[in-house]
């Protein structure tokens, strides 16, 4: 078995693109959220509140060529790739063309103003807005094919497009690729691109925050005054290389992946079960070997909504006691759905190598249904842990669980 560590880490987000921008945001306890004026044309659509990335700008060195199969979902998911590859001292190396690097990413869907134009086509019977590279930006698979070809990848491409667990199977799967032998590098993560069709999707499940008026105030993980989630977007993406080929050419070493754990509920497509969530983190603890003791910090799923938090914390509670403590970025920048698995990886590993831990925002008053743990309210928390792990749960009862270890 090979050991698999992290050399590259970044991503684009509502809070900003580095890590020190997103940070000085969670200091001041200021989040991402605002109020969507532009959906008050969507009658029917009860939440107007969303974490939209409203700087984001195509880098000019992208040529037409490039961006002609991305569309935004992809632009985000190469911005995030190019900055983790930068940062890893891999991009424009020819190492990462001759097969040794690969791709595992994915989102909840595609570009969706590729599938509006093809609904049009079906109730119009018009193809305005057609060309040849339509469907590249609509496929599921559009993040890892894009990053693939815009960097000329001839390693795996394993699509991940499993929403809300999309980032985190990208790093598991590309983690398991690693440590098995097929290929020393992988890029590994996921993307999203907001859109309304997406907070209609938990609208109709009456699982939207109602807090139009307030948007600082929500969304709440685990609150007891929760009143929904919140859609976000944005990209995260990891370098995951074999440790001896990063010694080898001296790579920055950020942390070791050392467990992985996925399965599914395999009961209910939107209704999470506590034992199979709670299966899926021993799954990561035997993966690396380790009790629940050596867990330091849990980073949770955190969606603020009710099924989701009483059961994700009930697993989380009953495999790690009380004295866990657990928070949820997701409470800064809202679900971003398939982005969320890698961007809050990343997190974890920065909170990890810095001993400074994000509490969870808006998180006045623990539901009490919810699991007994050290929910981090208010301050950072000053910790030093060798272990963290990253928690993630999806529609279709997907559950991920990855455990990293501080590189010393």
């Amino acid at each position: 078995m090979k050991r698999v560590v992290v050399t590259g880490m970044a991503g684009i987000t509502s809070l900003g693109s580095d890590w020190a921008s997103i940070e000085a945001h969670f200091v001041a306890g200021r989040s991402g959220i605002r109020r969507m004026d532009e959906w008050d044309r969507f009658t029917e659509l009860n939440t107007r509140l969303a974490g939209p990335i409203d700087d984001f700008v195509v880098p000019k060195h992208w040529t037409r060529k490039q961006l002609r199969s991305m569309g935004r979902v992809s632009r985000l998911a190469v911005g995030a790739a190019e900055q983790a590859l930068q940062d890893a001292g891999l991009l424009g190396n020819p190492i990462i063309r001759d097969g040794r690097m690969g791709v595992a990413c994915g989102s909840s869907t595609g570009s969706t103003d590729e599938i509006k134009a093809f609904g049009n086509m079906l109730l119009n019977s018009v193809a305005d807005g057609l060309n040849a590279n339509s469907y590249v930006r609509m496929m599921p698979h559009t993040t890892a094919a894009n990053i693939s070809i815009f960097f000329g990848l001839t390693g795996r491409l394993i699509p991940t497009s499993s929403a809300c667990t999309s980032g985190s199977q990208g790093i598991g799967y590309a983690y398991e690729a690693i440590k098995f032998g097929r290929l020393p590098l992988m890029l590994a993560g996921g993307a999203e691109e907001l859109c309304p069709t997406e907070a209609m999707v938990f609208d109709a499940l009456y699982a939207t925050s109602l807090k139009n008026d307030a948007p600082h105030t929500s969304p709440r993980p685990y609150d007891l005054g929760r009143d929904g989630l919140v859609i976000g977007e944005g990209g995260g993406m990891l370098v995951l290389e074999e440790l001896e080929h990063a010694l080898d050419r001296g790579a920055h070493i950020h942390a070791e992946i050392v467990g992985f754990g996925s399965n599914a509920d395999g009961q209910h497509t939107t209704r999470p079960e506590v034992s199979t969530m709670r299966r899926a983190m021993e799954l990561a603890l035997e993966d690396a070997g380790l009790g629940p003791q050596a867990i330091g910090y849990v980073n949770g799923h955190g969606t603020a909504t009710e099924q989701g938090d009483i059961a994700e914390t009930l697993a989380t509670s009953e495999l790690f006691g009380k004295d866990m403590p657990i928070s949820s970025q997701k409470s800064f920048l809202g679900h971003t759905l398939g982005a969320c698995g890698a961007l809050e990886s990343w997190f974890s590993i920065e909170m990890m190598n810095r001993d400074r831990y994000v509490p969870t925002l808006n998180l006045d008053e623990v539901d009490p249904r919810c699991g007994e743990l050290d929910y981090l309210r208010g301050e950072f928390r000053v910790m030093h842990n060798d272990y963290v792990m990253n928690n993630n749960f999806a529609f279709g009862g997907v559950n991920t669980s990855l455990i990293f270890r501080r590189w010393s």
